[in-house]
């Protein structure tokens, strides 16, 4: 099915969305009239399913960015949701935000994104996870769908896989500290920021600040931040990685 197929029968029925509007009512419209919604904040359309011998691994990831949770459906699902919560250009995500319907043929068919993204600039992003060798015909179609729903609103649609193994690594070791609380000694902050504002090996310009056991969860948290930056898609995380100041001031 191509984009203007389905972008010209929207034109004349209209694609619908349906999501939780709060206090448990379910609200049902076209996506046109749905441009005010702040789907970053909705409940989940429906619920997250735990039951004797699933195969996938659902859960919750406290967001550093919002300072609450958002649900997952799978490993990777919450790596990703990481990520989100990773990227200085998001301001706040939903899981499973709403259900889209559209026509098909003589029958309604519709599909759950996994994420409504707000971006930094104001702009929603629509996300779906979904790895490459997983994905059906009925899928593909899901996601044209739903991507060419995304173009028409002016929003972003992105359907993203697996991720780079080492890439992943890194940013799951610096979440750990992703807590505000890793970053209150202002002290060694400013210390950190110091130490690193040439390239400077990540347990050397530690132990200039001072004790390592007291400085790295800081010089984590910076990183997490990208207050301090570090290439995290060549080599694992380790001693003589290089650290150096980003240059931005943290929020």
């Amino acid at each position: 099915m191509s984009s203007d197929v389905v972008v010209a029968g929207w034109n004349e029925i209209g694609v619908e969305v349906e999501y939780a509007a709060g206090d448990g009512v379910v609200e049902r419209r076209l996506l046109t009239q749905c441009l005010g919604v702040r789907f970053e904040d909705v409940a989940p359309a429906r619920s997250f399913p735990t039951y004797r011998g699933q195969r996938n691994f659902p859960g919750w990831w406290w967001s550093s960015t919002m300072g609450r949770h958002v649900g997952f459906e799978s490993w990777l699902e919450r790596d990703h949701v990481m990520l989100l919560d990773f990227d200085p250009r998001v301001t706040a995500f939903a899981s499973q935000p709403f259900w889209l319907r559209w026509p098909a043929g003589d029958r309604v068919r519709r599909h759950l994104p996994d994420y409504f993204v707000r971006c930094a600039d104001g702009v929603g992003m629509v996300m779906d996870v979904r790895a490459d060798d997983r994905i059906e015909p009925v899928d593909a179609e899901a996601f044209a769908v739903t991507a060419a729903a995304c173009e028409v609103v002016g929003w972003r649609f992105r359907r993203v896989g697996t991720l780079d193994g080492v890439f992943a690594a890194n940013v799951r070791w610096l979440s750990r500290y992703r807590h505000p609380r890793c970053g209150r000694r202002e002290d060694l902050v400013g210390r950190l920021l110091e130490v690193f504002a040439q390239p400077t090996p990540l347990f050397a310009g530690a132990e200039q600040v001072g004790d390592r056991l007291l400085v790295l969860p800081v010089l984590y948290h910076l990183l997490w931040c990208q207050v301090l930056v570090v290439d995290l898609r060549s080599a694992l995380l380790g001693p003589s990685t290089l650290v150096r100041h980003s240059g931005w001031e943290r929020s």
